[in-house]
């Protein structure tokens, strides 16, 4: 299914034209109107007519999400305060939150982006549509809530929180579609299980997931739990929220809104542009961007541009399902180890729960990277002897992986904490020390 064929499966030459004709839009808007990124183009000797297509894509300059806090709150809006009409806010880590902004025509891009999605993973507005994110400053409730809308199926705004309640919910209101992070998809099944309820019984039909990297045995695990299918989907605060790309129904690749934004993919360490099927980091222009317009913004987040045109017959360019962050990536003893490399290697085993935890500590001088792993439920309850086994088969096959030595702790199912939002992979201890 498609929300707007035309656009959909325009041509390739067609397309291209198309994003020409923006970018030079783009970049010419971005130089009259933010005072960033005219002062950045001066520095690079670039006027607003000197990008006069794709290939010069290359020649202009990097924005990095430094830019954005060191501009914060505001500094780099392109329209007057009086033009915004929404606020959101990344949820930061560190420091204060970078703080997007939105025009009248952002919010409309927005909700026509985001019934793209929604209609790529099938959802009609026959459907009843639970959004299981936080309706704060994160972009996600509100994004998946006025796209569905923009659809006309009907929205359940249930938030975060109360897993009871959101079972009761999705039951009671006979929902067929829901959209959550994959984790906490996970840990709601387990909830419903201890429960005593049987989620297939509920008639869900699809549900959309995002904003952490999950793996394809995840989306197994999920469409197994529910009975449904499960599709990926991408996007970030800085460039709208989700709604930058999608799986269809071949889960195959996502395809990127290319006629909204302009995909690169670079080496992260040189800045290089890398060709499709190579792993790096993905770099996207804005091009219809009113109030923060963003120029090949450093996303951080790894992952691949597919080669190939995809049978569902949509010609925006694919990406792999993201692979984790270059500033997720830990050092440790000089190598480096990204959190993907260990799922890679969790899924070959079926003795091993999804559920992990990355532990980096200090031992003396020496970093120690350890990895606890959930067994499933007939492991756990078996010969000790078989458990021995498969710890040295893990750390084995870590060490083959990452060249560097992972000592691994198998623990009970459902001792690693859950999280309602995002997974918290990583706990890196060494800065404790």
């Amino acid at each position: 299914m498609y929300w707007d064929k035309k656009t959909e499966t325009m041509g390739a030459k067609a397309l291209e034209r198309l994003q020409e004709k923006r970018l030079k839009a783009a970049v010419e808007y971005a130089y009259r109107n933010s005072p960033h990124y005219k002062r950045l183009l001066d520095e690079k000797g670039l006027g607003p007519g000197d990008i006069k297509g794709l290939s010069g894509l290359e020649k202009l300059p990097f924005t990095y999400k430094k830019d954005l806090r060191d501009n914060y709150p505001l500094g780099l809006l392109a329209v007057p305060r009086r033009d915004i009409l929404r606020y959101h806010a990344s949820s930061g880590v560190t420091g204060k939150p970078t703080v997007v902004a939105y025009t009248r025509k952002d919010i409309e891009n927005w909700a026509e982006l985001m019934a793209r999605v929604l209609t790529a993973a099938g959802v009609t507005r026959d459907d009843t549509v639970q959004l299981i994110y936080n309706y704060a400053f994160f972009t996600g409730g509100l994004g998946f809530h006025y796209g569905a809308e923009r659809i006309g199926a009907g929205v359940i705004p249930s938030g975060v929180g109360n897993s009871r309640k959101q079972l009761m919910t999705m039951k009671d209101l006979e929902v067929t579609a829901f959209s959550s992070t994959p984790s906490y998809a996970l840990y709601l099944a387990e909830y419903a299980r201890k429960e005593g309820l049987d989620v297939w019984d509920f008639g869900l039909k699809c549900g959309i997931f995002g904003a952490e990297p999950w793996s394809e045995r995840m989306r197994r695990k999920i469409e197994d739990a529910y009975g449904i299918n499960a599709f990926d989907n991408y996007g970030l605060s800085e460039l709208c929220g989700p709604g930058v790309a999608v799986e269809c129904s071949e889960k195959d690749g996502l395809h990127v809104w290319s006629d909204h934004f302009l995909l690169e993919v670079i080496d992260p360490e040189t800045g290089e542009s890398l060709g499709p099927g190579e792993k790096g980091e993905l770099v996207f222009t804005t091009l219809q961007k009113e109030a923060m317009p963003l120029l090949r913004y450093r996303t951080g987040d790894i992952s691949f541009i597919y080669e190939d045109d995809c049978p569902c017959g949509r010609t925006h360019p694919r990406i792999g399902r993201i692979m984790g962050r270059s500033d997720d990536m830990l050092i440790i003893r000089g190598i480096n180890v990204f959190p993907s490399q260990v799922e890679q290697v969790l899924l070959k085993f079926p003795e091993v729960q999804e559920h992990y935890q990355i532990v980096v500590d200090r031992a003396g001088a020496l970093d120690v990277l350890k990895v606890n792993i959930e067994v499933t439920e007939e492991l756990f309850g078996s010969d000790v002897k078989d458990i021995v086994d498969l710890k040295k088969r893990l750390e084995a096959e870590l060490k083959s992986s990452l060249d560097i030595k992972a000592e691994v702790s198998l623990v009970e199912p459902g001792s690693i904490p859950r999280s309602q939002g995002k997974a918290q992979r990583i706990l890196d201890l060494r800065g404790e020390v």
